[in-house]
């Protein structure tokens, strides 16, 4: 992996519909240039996805003396290798991504699994910042995605959002998507939130919950119906956290301990 003393990094969030894209400083957590996004290629092939992400390096005219790349990819990433597919092609599985971007970008990049992306930039910059004990962040939009982090260490490529409840996959009632899908008022929807971080409760214990993803702007609209037992806090850095935490993931210090330093 890529790794990178400097003070920026170019972190690019692919995603289901979009890849995104900014540099980012390592210090502030925020954008030095405006985000650029091009449409994730359908399908959305290995390839496909790899010249479309050397097309926002090209963007910014990016140079290995600018800083380290880092991408989230959605897909459990171990040892740049991808062993899950998340609203991209199923080609992903299997693919040594790290080698394929190398070869298609001529940069070695640092990779890994989006919401491990999100969660990083939540714990260093957002809601998570001064928390410690286990702390979940928990995306809600087109699915469940997870971070996990313990006193500020990623525990990473954690696949929660898929938990079984009353024999259905989380994500068919909890997701953001979910809720648009059936019409629900945010009243039915938030019981079923809060039966899936209930069951989060009871197999963790967490000492908190963030709710990141596109819920996170609506957290007044549901937060008085949740009753889970563990507190529940709104993510803070809404669609730049994926980019923000891809490039935070450059920096060994970021990977091993997400929170700041007090």
């Amino acid at each position: 992996m890529a790794r990178t003393t400097a003070k920026c990094a170019l972190g690019i969030d692919i995603g289901g519909t979009g890849v995104k894209g900014a540099p980012v400083d390592l210090r502030t957590g925020t954008l030095t240039q405006e985000r650029f996004r091009l449409l994730t290629p359908q399908p959305a092939t290995p390839d496909a996805i790899a010249e479309t992400v050397f097309e926002v390096i090209r963007h910014f005219g990016w140079s290995e003396r600018d800083g380290a790349i880092g991408i989230g990819l959605p897909s459990v990433v171990k040892h740049g290798v991808a062993h899950t597919a998340g609203n991209i092609d199923p080609a992903w599985i299997g693919c040594d991504a790290a080698t394929l971007f190398k070869n298609t970008t001529g940069y070695t990049v640092t990779l890994l699994n989006d919401a491990d992306a999100a969660g990083l930039a939540e714990m260093r910059f957002g809601a998570g910042r001064d928390l410690a004990g286990l702390v979940a962040i928990v995306t809600l939009g087109t699915g469940i995605g997870t971070a996990l982090f313990h006193n500020g260490q990623l525990i990473p490529n954690t696949e929660l959002g898929h938990l079984i409840i009353r024999d259905k996959d989380a994500e068919r009632r909890a997701s953001l998507s979910a809720r648009e899908r059936q019409n629900w008022s945010w009243k039915k929807w938030a019981g079923y939130v809060s039966e899936y971080l209930t069951e989060l409760h009871r197999l963790l214990w967490c000492d908190a919950f963030i709710l990141g993803g596109g819920a996170s702007n609506k957290f007044d609209k549901f937060a008085a119906y949740l009753t889970c037992p563990t507190p529940v806090l709104p993510a803070r850095m809404a669609n730049l956290a994926g980019i923000i935490g891809a490039a935070l993931a450059t920096v060994p210090a970021t990977q091993a301990r997400a929170k700041s330093p007090s």
